[in-house]
């Protein structure tokens, strides 16, 4: 069976990521609310302190940062999932409600891949 996701829509990415979870470290619920967001924290330091060395001048390939910007998606993701909130839903409806703020024209449809088939 391939398992590869061959364009990254956000729920596919989402389900990809739960089932790695379970499969490859341990149940979504093993973790605290606590311990998802304390692990998403740790990511994003991980990219301030690559862009701290940019800042400073040190040569930082984009791809280490994309990388660590990487893992912070991941583990927000798996942080909502276990606290029941779809973010790929969540993200839309927040990039909406900005752009109704700023009367930007822009906005985003969420679909989920259930209502597609």
């Amino acid at each position: 069976m391939d398992r590869t996701v061959h364009f990254l829509a956000f729920e596919e990415f989402s389900h990809a990521n739960l089932v790695r979870c379970r499969e490859s470290f341990h149940e979504l619920e093993d973790w605290s609310e606590t311990d998802w967001a304390c692990a998403m924290a740790g990511e994003v330091g991980e990219v301030c302190n690559l862009i701290k060395k940019r800042r400073r001048g040190e040569l930082v390939d984009a791809r280490a940062i994309a990388a660590e910007l990487a893992d912070v998606v991941t583990y927000a993701d798996l942080l909502a999932r276990r606290l029941d909130i779809n973010l790929g839903m969540a993200v839309a409806c927040k990039f909406n409600e900005v752009s109704e703020r700023v009367s930007s024209p822009i906005r985003l449809q969420y679909e989920l891949l259930a209502e597609r088939e």
